[in-house]
């Protein structure tokens, strides 16, 4: 039996391309909750960056793809990257710049911006964050890191963190979060919380973010049209997000 869904916000939860939550996926949601089924967000997103949910409810967000875990009003499970790992960034940065965005508990801030951070900005429908030099974030808790460097180089790039990770839901970049933090562990911390057995939970994505919760959760669900690294972690590919995914799955399920 279900108890506890997740859902991704971009591209699963919200259209790419209206930026809304489909009519069908807001019903969806009304009946999982009027049946007493926990709804959760699990995204990659900042807690003050998630502003396309519309008067949706939630009764728990997994932020930074699982840095930082909040229900009941607060904080249940924080973990920020290494300050070692940021100050190799910086030194790093002095010599070899790339746009990177900094994302604290309190702040997010861009070190600059090109045309590519436009681009997905634009595409996210959220406006850029301020800009402030690399090094003012000396001495602050980072928890992830939005870093706009491609496939490519992101090789090179990581070897100057040896204690983060890298996850790709886009071309041009790349969330950067502690080892050992991922949505899965988000779920797992939620589930603990909430006394919810890992088989009794479902979770939803459409990125390569999303495959360690996919796998985790006792059904995960891929959104139509995505990666096949995506659909492979997946139990279960219903149809896109502006094809009714979400009650789609839901229904094929007999979860509503």
């Amino acid at each position: 039996m279900i108890k506890a869904v997740f859902f991704d916000i971009d591209g699963t939860l919200v259209s790419f391309r209206t930026h809304v939550v489909p009519p069908s996926a807001v019903e969806a949601l009304e009946i999982l909750r009027a049946k007493g089924i926990k709804v959760f967000i699990a995204s990659g997103r900042h807690i003050s960056s998630i502003n396309n949910l519309g008067d949706l409810h939630f009764d728990g967000y997994i932020t930074l793809n699982g840095g930082i875990v909040l229900t009941d009003n607060r904080i249940i499970h924080k973990h920020h990257i290494e300050n070692d790992d940021i100050e190799a960034l910086i030194r790093y940065q002095e010599e070899h710049p790339f746009p990177c965005g900094y994302v604290m508990q309190d702040e997010i801030y861009m070190n600059y911006i090109d045309d590519n951070v436009d681009s997905v900005y634009r595409m996210l429908n959220f406006p850029s964050p301020p800009i402030h030099p690399d090094k003012e974030v000396l001495g602050n808790k980072v928890y992830q890191l939005i870093a706009f460097f491609n496939a490519e180089k992101e090789r090179k790039i990581m070897s100057v963190l040896p204690h983060c990770i890298a996850t790709r839901w886009n071309p041009l970049f790349s969330d950067v979060v502690p080892c050992g933090i991922s949505k899965a562990i988000g779920i797992q911390k939620m589930l603990d919380y909430y006394h919810i057995k890992q088989e009794e939970c479902m979770a939803f994505g459409d990125g390569g973010n999303d495959i360690a919760m996919l796998e985790y959760a006792g059904i995960g669900v891929a959104l139509g049209g995505v990666d096949q690294d995506v659909t492979d972690a997946a139990d279960y590919v219903t149809t896109a997000v502006d094809d009714n995914g979400i009650y789609n799955a839901l229904k094929h399920f007999h979860i509503i």
